[in-house]
């Protein structure tokens, strides 16, 4: 059965009043009286959504989009498919936050529990043989399978499902998130807050409402205080059997394959996309939209900036092939043990230069 979401939607509005919402001007031509029913990204929008186009890697995205209208810069208006309106606007990741305030006007304050209600709200499901220690709090409409422990002070979230013979630790929280079988998360964890999103701009930093989901398949361990936000429209994907160590950040959109392994302290930026069996060590990290392939390896404290090839072994920062890294760090050593100071002069123990040989 399909889950029913985590956010009710207002709408559908007429195509005109997007465009007043949003400060959007309507192409010539274009039909203000449209009916607009939700908001989607460019490749999964069709002709009753309006989508955006903020960053020119997905240009190809809008070639081929379905979006009855689209937010998007006035260069790229003519770009706009013919059976899409363009909704034209100088700053359209801020007419996208604003589209989404309109059509999801909650998503900025989002359910967990109810005022008054009871710590296991009478609305939730728990399976036989479900513990719930002291403290903890069930939210309505959440569904628990049997053997699952709820440690002391863990909230699960309005509406989020948990599945049979899982862990979760003391303190944790778990919103608009689906969980699998057999998921330990240990203490502290926060599974399913906001992404860090805002459509930025000299009048100060507008904040874009975030009504994806997180999505944890079976056997994934995450470490203590780790975070994994909810995604923006789409969903956060951690794959089957994963192991996520401490203090850990991961953001909207991310999508982690199976059996990856992503040591303490790293930090992995919106829409990445790692593939199955991926090795991230300690500190390391990665921008934004791009593609760690499957079997690759990353080194600790090193940061890609660029997709990374399946089975590739980088390093560094900016990251770039181990062997090669190796090679640079052997030649800053030796220039190091030489002296950077004039030929045939070596420099002193207080860093001058001398004549000594």
């Amino acid at each position: 059965m399909d889950h029913p979401g985590f956010f009710d939607r207002a709408g559908p509005f007429p195509l005109a009043e997007v465009a007043r919402v949003t400060g959007a001007e309507l192409a010539p031509g274009a039909d203000g009286g449209r009916l607009i029913a939700d908001v989607r990204g460019l490749a999964d929008a069709g002709n009753d959504h309006v989508s955006f186009l903020d960053n020119r890697k997905y240009l190809s995205q809008l070639d081929t989009t379905r979006a009855g209208a689209v937010l998007i810069a006035p260069p790229f208006a003519s770009r706009v498919p013919a059976d899409s309106a363009a909704l034209i606007t100088k700053v359209p990741y801020r007419g996208f936050a604003l589209a989404l305030q309109l059509f999801y006007p909650d998503a900025l304050r989002p359910k967990v529990a109810r005022a008054g209600a009871p710590p296991i709200d009478p609305t939730a499901q728990l399976e036989e043989g479900v513990i719930v220690e002291p403290g903890a709090v069930i939210g309505p409409e959440a569904q628990i399978g049997r053997g699952t422990v709820i440690s002391a002070g863990a909230v699960i979230g309005y509406r989020c499902a948990i599945g049979r013979d899982c862990f979760i630790g003391p303190n944790a929280t778990v919103t608009h998130a689906l969980v699998g079988n057999r998921v330990i998360l240990h203490a502290g964890v926060r599974i399913g807050q906001d992404g860090f999103g805002f459509a930025m701009g000299p009048q100060g930093h507008l904040k874009v409402p975030q009504i994806g989901r997180v999505i944890i398949q079976d056997d994934v361990e995450i470490g203590a205080n780790t975070c994994i936000d909810r995604g923006a429209l789409k969903d956060t994907i951690i794959g089957e059997g994963t192991k996520i160590d401490n203090l850990v950040q991961i953001g909207h959109n991310v999508i982690i394959g199976r059996h990856c392994v992503i040591v303490a302290h790293c930090g992995i930026s919106g829409s990445t996309e790692l593939g199955d069996f991926v090795v991230m060590g300690g500190q390391s990290g990665t921008v934004g939209h791009i593609k760690i392939g499957t079997g690759a390896q990353i080194a600790g404290a090193s940061h890609p900036k660029d997709d990374v090839p399946a089975g590739a072994r980088v390093g560094g920062t900016p990251a770039r092939p181990l062997k090669e890294w190796a090679r640079e760090i052997a030649a800053l050593n030796r220039l190091a043990k030489q002296g950077f100071g004039s030929p045939g002069k070596a420099d002193d123990e207080n860093g001058n230069e001398s004549n000594e040989r």
